[in-house]
């Protein structure tokens, strides 16, 4: 876990600096060559807009898309070999011991057990377990989907930002010409409309990837959770026989989706807090 840590924040340094780079290298060739390039017709005739707004919000885009590419990854989070390490230990050790050995894993299914060994004591309770695991897996499935969400506000902010950008650069092309009284400079008018067009293009540039790795990322998670759900499930059959099938909460030939499954633990929530503050209703 220590090296995966080390390794996401190398790419968190790393991803500013060169997108940072690359305008400067761009600005420098626009430069040299004395001639309008893709910077000068794409950046800078965008003016403020672009350089203060879009392009900041292009960035943390392109770091959280980086940072769920390797965030979201069945290797990561549903690894082949999860069942039979935690199976090892319950047998070796026992249940209460994972609290202490998956404390470091990351994956889905050892988070999942770890936190239910981590808020059981003596010997565990199925019916607690169960409830425990189900809540667990649902905030890891939450603590992921968050992170998505972070492309979804920028996939529909970045469209009304460019189209503030084109509503201001059109205000100021019609300025001109009632200013130069319908006979503005070919120069001066093609100035603010770019400004009106160059704000579009970010905008459009900057949602349309955002709002498709959107819903990519979020399917994936969506799948990789279900996924979990079942070996979960499956693991902790294995290791207590005897509980009823379908008490996880969660199928094993369906994937339940995550809002219904959101409702459903809301549920469980609430009727365990109800147990605690009256136990003889239970």
């Amino acid at each position: 876990m220590h090296r995966e840590k080390i390794q996401l924040q190398k790419w968190k340094r790393a991803v500013p600096f060169i997108c940072i780079l690359v305008l400067l290298t761009a600005g420098y060739t626009m430069a040299a060559d004395g001639k309008d390039t893709f910077f000068d017709q794409f950046v800078v005739a965008g003016g403020g807009i672009v350089y203060y707004v879009l392009i900041p919000m292009s960035i943390v885009a392109l770091f959280r898309i980086f940072e769920l590419c390797y965030l979201v990854r069945r290797k990561r989070l549903v690894p082949a070999s999860a069942p039979t390490e935690i199976a090892t230990v319950v047998h070796q050790y026992g249940f209460s011991a994972l609290a202490h050995r998956l404390s470091e894993k990351r994956d889905l299914i050892s988070r999942v057990f770890w936190r239910a060994a981590a808020q059981t004591t003596g010997k565990p309770d199925r019916a607690l377990l169960e409830d425990l695991m189900a809540e667990a897996l649902h905030d890891e499935e939450s603590r992921l989907l968050r992170k998505v969400e972070l492309c979804n506000i920028i996939g529909n902010v970045a469209p009304m930002v460019g189209l503030f950008g084109t509503v201001y650069g059109m205000i100021q092309a019609f300025g001109i010409l009632g200013i130069a009284g319908g006979q503005p400079r070919p120069d001066e008018l093609a100035e603010k409309i770019s400004v009106a067009l160059v704000t579009t293009f970010w905008g459009l540039l900057i949602a349309i990837p955002a709002l498709a790795l959107y819903g990519v990322f979020r399917s994936r998670i969506e799948s990789l959770s279900s996924e979990a759900a079942v070996q979960v499930e499956t693991l902790l059959r294995r290791l207590l026989p005897s509980m009823n099938p379908g008490r996880f909460g969660l199928e094993t030939d369906t994937h339940e989706p995550f809002e219904d499954r959101e409702e459903s633990m809301r549920k469980r929530r609430e009727a365990r807090t109800r147990n605690r503050v009256d136990p003889s209703s239970s």
